[in-house]
């Protein structure tokens, strides 16, 4: 393999270049999460029927974001693969080509959200004032639909670049302007009129387009990662066809959380509003213990997809074990912390005893799984960076329709709040430990580094792992010969 500088992720300490770029995401992770808190806030300021609008519309953000996370996966994953092979002439048709394919599905599923929108919200049961409320902030939403995807589809692909900094600098700047432009759009300030709830949805979109002008510029300017000129026909579908293969299974597999938290809300429900609460509150607690797991493994899916274009499968093995044993030895030493301080901390949630007591049943209980939790999410990386990205779809059908689901039921067929946190527990501990032996049963079998992942070394004589050696390097080597002649 000739030396490739575009494939960060293939060379130097698997270990610091994990926690470097995971301690680079960390300012990030946090700000992604500054857009709802912002909006919430002020919209809040303007009284209850604009903030239950906002509620309203979180389901079909949500699902949308899925389309699109999905998307932006299946480009990012075959533009690693790509780099970590040395092609990058490849990895920069897969990437101009997919942004092209995710601009054009945004105008789509706007021009769908917006005639629909007054049918699919009163199917929520949003009437009356609120529902002409919510159809003005999603209207305008739908218009931004390209500038929410390219955004974060452009982070995504400078974290593959290997440019986490300027990935996370972004996310932070596309929140602070956010922030800024709320007040403004919302109350009005000077010539801008006071626009209320529909301010909220152009302060995001005004933000969200800021950070996709930056990001393709430096993704076009420092990485070469974009073009801005025709692509043939034959290019164009065949880049497609690639990106939806990682891309369809990727936005099914995020679909199931979305799913499965309705319907365990829903089961949650049975208990009183109580417990509906208490659960919501100690959910926002247990992202807390998340942050920096998160971090560590949004750069994952880049590191393994570069490692496995280049062929080594070694990287990848250590990469495994370390990420897996870091997440579960944190989120173990979160769980204690929880444990011991749960009473504490669910005073800061709520005044309600009730709500203080199941909070605190729940903390005793749910974070003993938080380790398995992170495993499981980590093996969908290791098998959608192998090329695997069905595993990975079938791992979350796996604990949410399989597990966790009828497991809440069984709980709610013996009317037990503990069997419920328990049936959560079950179902994290049981996934995450059929991901784990999965995915290292796989990244075990791969073949030896610089083979062919379709013929391990040991199914062949020495003589054929010579010839196949050669093979490889000549493939290569043409592959890379052709890619600089076009460019």
């Amino acid at each position: 393999m000739l030396k490739n500088d575009d494939a960060v992720y293939t060379r130097g300490s698997i270990q610091g270049t994990m926690l470097k770029t995971g301690f680079a995401m960390l300012a990030g992770t946090l700000a992604m999460s500054g857009y709802n808190i912002a909006d919430t806030y002020f919209v809040g300021q303007l009284g209850k029927s604009p903030l239950a609008a906002m509620g309203f519309t979180f389901p079909v953000i949500m699902l949308i974001g899925c389309l699109f996370r999905g998307l932006a996966s299946g480009v990012m994953t075959t533009a690693a693969q790509a780099l970590g092979s040395g092609r990058k002439n490849k990895a920069t048709r897969l990437v101009t080509s997919g942004i092209l394919l995710i601009f054009l599905v945004s105008i789509v599923l706007a021009l769908l959200g917006m005639a629909s929108s007054e049918w699919i919200f009163e199917q929520f049961g949003a009437t009356g004032e609120t529902l002409e409320l919510v159809k003005g902030y999603m209207n305008i939403w739908y218009f931004g639909c390209a500038t929410a995807s390219l955004s974060m589809t452009g982070n995504d692909l400078l974290i593959a670049a290997g440019d986490s900094k300027v990935a996370s600098g972004m996310m932070i700047v596309g929140m602070f302007i956010n922030v800024i432009f709320d007040p403004i759009f919302i109350f009005g300030f000077g010539p801008v009129p006071a626009m209320g709830i529909r301010g909220a949805a152009l302060a995001t979109i005004g933000s969200q387009l800021v950070a996709t002008v930056v990001v393709l510029y430096v993704l076009y300017k420092r990485h070469g990662l974009l073009r801005f000129e025709r692509i043939p026909w034959r290019q164009l579908k065949s880049s497609w066809k690639l990106v939806i293969r990682f891309a369809v299974p990727a936005s099914l597999g995020m679909l199931m959380m979305p799913i499965g938290s309705t319907i365990i809300t829903r089961i949650t429900a049975a208990f009183g509003d109580t417990a509906v609460a208490a659960t919501a509150a100690a959910g926002r607690l247990e992202m807390v213990a998340f942050i920096f797991p998160m971090a560590l493994g949004i750069p994952l899916l880049s590191m393994v997809g570069q490692n496995y274009g280049a062929r080594l499968y070694d990287r990848i093995r250590a990469c495994r074990r370390f990420a897996m044993r870091f997440a579960f030895l944190f989120l173990l030493g979160m769980a204690v912390i929880y444990f011991f301080a749960a009473p504490v901390l669910v005073r800061f949630f709520s005044p309600d005893q009730d709500v203080q007591q199941i909070m605190t049943l729940c903390m005793y209980i749910i974070p003993w799984g938080f380790g398995m939790i992170e495993i499981h999410r980590y093996s969908g990386f290791f098998f959608t960076g192998c090329g695997k990205p069905a595993v990975a779809a079938w791992l979350n059908a796996l604990r949410i329709i399989g597990l966790m689901i009828p497991l809440s039921l069984l709980a709610l067929y013996l009317h037990s709040l503990v069997a419920l946190f328990a049936a959560r527990l079950a179902a994290d501990v049981l996934a995450g430990g059929i991901g784990y032996l999965l995915a290292r049963h796989m990244v075990n079998h791969l073949p030896a580094d610089g083979v062919a992942p379709q013929q391990s070394a040991a199914q062949m004589k020495p003589g054929r792992q010579l010839v196949n050696r050669l093979q490889v390097a000549a493939t290569d080597q043409a592959e890379l010969d052709s890619e600089s002649d076009t460019q």
